[in-house]
């Protein structure tokens, strides 16, 4: 017989779940400037890019390696990611809330959460669709 096939798993589509982000992101600042104007839709983008982005830092910084021969690098690499993802957050609530507060604290928060809650999505944004 031949030799065994290696197992090959495929790496997470986690693009779609970032543009599911980005589109909640779009979604809340163009619902902030309808009902109140540019000050509000600027503190609805602020508040999505806060958690937009580390989810971005992490999905780029935690899937680099791939394979079992890299499993040490995996584990490293997710440990970083999050301990990096975590940092940025913490960077960007200080830079927005000292250098641009926001001017509607509701949306800035509302688009937080509503980004953030895109990761509820993650199993079904993240699969594979079936060939049968």
């Amino acid at each position: 017989m031949g030799k065994p096939l290696a197992a090959k798993l495929k790496r997470p589509r986690i693009l779609r779940l970032l543009l599911a982000q980005f589109v909640v992101v779009c979604a809340v600042t163009g619902l902030g400037a309808y009902t109140g104007g540019l000050a509000v839709a600027v503190s609805a983008l602020l508040g999505g890019g806060v958690a937009l982005l580390p989810n971005a830092y992490f999905a780029w910084r935690a899937f680099r390696y791939q394979g079992a021969q890299h499993t040490r690098n995996i584990i490293k690499s997710f440990y970083r990611a999050e301990a990096g993802k975590f940092g940025l957050t913490v960077v960007l609530f200080t830079l927005v809330f000292v250098i641009v507060p926001p001017s509607n604290p509701a949306f800035f928060f509302g688009a937080y959460v509503a980004t953030l809650f895109v990761h509820w999505l993650g199993p079904w944004l993240l699969q594979r669709p079936s060939h049968t």
